[in-house]
């Protein structure tokens, strides 16, 4: 650590000890539940103590807000994509249905393919869930979405690429 490091943490405690409490009743009244909201106030000061930038700018609230936002649309983000997932299986025979740590590990994937494919170009994106989901050739896709079939296969190679770095 260093001693820039050790001098911003005293602003730190100073910002968490003057809106902390005002950061978890904003997130409990967006969220409904204590505990998440006590668990993203949480996390959005963790995020300001690993910034690059010890600057909290004259408005720390509003830098405060801005971070929480993203924290609860990440979770709901996370929950979305487990509630389809759980929907997915609730149709399986007691036999079939994964243990709570495949589960777990399913969710993880699947959490990180959906943060791969948010941040694919549009246009990209929507060649490959019609390739993959929807189960189209190359050619109908180029006509679909009006493009050429060279412009299809690059979309598709970015995309292929991108899932590759999911790992």
């Amino acid at each position: 650590m260093s001693l820039t490091d050790r001098a911003s943490y005293p602003h730190i405690q100073t910002l968490y000890c003057e809106h902390h409490g005002w950061l978890h009743g904003w997130l409990q009244r967006k969220l409904g539940n204590t505990n998440d909201a006590a668990d993203l106030a949480h996390d959005t000061f963790v995020r300001l103590l690993t910034r690059p930038s010890r600057s909290f700018g004259s408005e720390p609230r509003a830098l405060l807000t801005h971070i929480a936002k993203g924290l609860v649309i990440d979770r709901w983000r996370r929950q979305d994509v487990e509630r389809a997932y759980l929907q997915s299986i609730a149709h399986l025979p007691e036999a079939e249905v994964p243990s709570p740590e495949t589960r777990w590990l399913i969710l993880e994937t699947l959490q990180r393919i959906d943060a791969m494919l948010r941040e694919l170009p549009e246009r990209t994106r929507e060649a490959f869930l019609l390739s993959q989901i929807e189960g189209l050739t190359y050619p109908q896709i180029a006509n679909q979405l009006g493009v050429s079939l060279i412009t299809v296969k690059r979309h598709m190679r970015e995309a292929f690429i991108a899932c590759l770095s999911v790992g």
